[in-house]
């Protein structure tokens, strides 16, 4: 009989007990249920709700239990729906009807909430060191190609000259964002909902407190229909990994345009690439296009979860059981897209002379013409059509701007001077732009100044 099944008359049919359980996923969770119920249990024994003598019984059989599951000597069985009643019968059978007395004072509604907050808590923690493990080799990147010239891109239309080490601290800022607002997430998920029963408390005078210390959570749910009914903190952080694939699918986007023959900025390392079935030449970014992939997997898995929850009533509605397989879906793919995604950046070699060369091309100096003149009293308006006429001479006559003599600057305007000639020179173009943030040398090595101290 099921451990509900005292109001039933019949059995539920087989196709629903097939149907009804989610020990096929949720059986992920049984280490953190365990630890749970070893908490419940000293709480019971501490509030008097049990003897020692029983606490002890229960804790020892709980313990026995964990260390065969990890040994591989236990089997879930579906009949008995999901991981809390799969660890409860097993329990029963190892000591007696002195198992029964564990589930009193919670709910299968506070158990599972538990368990996901216990995972999530432990999951964002290890999130956190791949993501400063990345932001940590993101800043040696950036440091080794602080000199390291290349074009800067709007529309994916060469722009201005910059560096590589200010556009790599560009990507350091948004995972630096990530970092902190997965901070932010852990804290809004270390809240303990366990001793919120079913939705409305307990009748037992139990201890919350001895419960947050024992299972270290740095807050309690203050609302017990509130603790058991909601799964904002899993949107939340499932919200906070769509942003971070986001970026990662970003860099993996420019990673794979730079790796084509067309632009050639990088070489991607051979333990990193994949080749073609039929065309022996290639040497394709898979892992990077993998990753970008991923992307949509995760996303998938946001709007997912936001669907389960939108039209719920309060509590627990058995929908949110369908909460754990986007959740733990996001936390395995997000880990491997972090960890592949800095290994394969850290061996990529980027080809210097060619992102330099990339400069000469694009007028990407234009802008730095048109505050020269600006500077010297003429509106910024009329300059920039100066040199937009400028920009179009060129292109008539095949000459860059780099190409023209001091004779064909005066030509168009009366301000410009010999000094122009040295001023549009690219490397001079990077170090002029003075403002905070940058792409000048002293300004980069200020934010990866900034950077190495972030990461302490």
């Amino acid at each position: 009989m099921k451990l509900w099944g005292g109001r039933f008359s019949k059995s539920t049919a087989s196709i629903v007990d097939e149907f009804n359980a989610s020990i096929e996923f949720d059986q992920k969770l049984y280490k953190q249920d365990i630890i749970g119920s070893i908490a419940h249990g000293k709480m019971l024994c501490k509030c008097g709700i049990l003897t020692n003598e029983e606490g002890k019984k229960i804790i020892d059989g709980l313990e026995e239990i964990l260390k065969e599951i990890e040994a591989g000597k236990i089997e879930f069985k579906l009949e008995y729906e999901d991981i809390h009643m799969n660890i409860e019968k097993i329990l029963t059978d190892k000591v007696g009807e002195v198992g029964k007395k564990l589930h009193t004072a919670r709910s299968r509604n506070d158990q599972v909430a538990v368990d996901i907050r216990l995972y999530l808590k432990e999951e964002i923690n290890n999130i956190l060191i791949l993501l400063k493990n990345l932001l940590a080799s993101l800043i040696d990147m950036s440091k080794e190609n602080v000199d390291t010239i290349m074009p800067g891109y709007t529309h994916l239309q060469r722009a201005q000259p910059i560096t590589a080490a200010y556009h790599i601290m560009a990507y350091f800022n948004m995972f630096k964002r990530d970092y902190t607002r997965l901070e932010d997430c852990l804290d809004r998920t270390d809240y303990l909902p366990l001793g919120a029963g079913a939705l409305a408390g307990t009748t037992y005078n139990t201890d919350r407190d001895f419960l947050a210390e024992q299972l270290k959570f740095s807050h309690i749910c203050e609302n017990s229909l509130d603790a058991v009914s909601d799964r904002d903190f899993v949107i939340e952080f499932i919200s906070a990994a769509s942003i971070i694939s986001m970026h990662l699918s970003r860099f993996c986007e420019e990673i794979i345009i730079w790796n084509s023959a067309e632009f050639d900025f990088v070489e991607m390392d051979d333990s990193y690439s994949t080749g073609s079935s039929i065309m022996p030449q290639k040497k394709n970014p898979d892992i990077a296009e993998l990753i970008r992939g991923k992307t949509g997997r995760i996303y998938g898995n946001l709007m997912n979860i936001l669907t389960i929850m939108k039209s719920l009533p309060l509590a627990y509605n058995k929908d949110m059981q369908e909460d754990k397989i986007p959740l733990f879906d996001t936390v395995d793919n997000i880990k491997i897209s972090l960890e592949i995604f800095k290994q394969m950046l850290v061996t990529m070699k980027f080809k210097k002379d060619n992102m330099k060369k990339a400069t000469k091309n694009g007028f990407m100096n234009a802008t730095d013409v048109a505050d020269y003149l600006a500077k010297k009293g003429m509106p910024f308006r009329t300059s920039h059509a100066v040199v937009g006429k400028m920009v179009l001479y060129c292109i008539e006559n095949n000459k860059n701007i780099d190409d023209l003599s001091i004779e064909e600057f005066l030509s168009f305007s009366d301000c410009f001077l010999e000094d122009i000639l040295e001023k549009i020179k690219i490397e001079n173009c990077i170090e002029s732009k003075v403002s905070v943030g940058s792409t000048s040398k002293s300004n980069v090595l200020q934010m990866i100044k900034k950077g190495e101290e972030f990461l302490g």
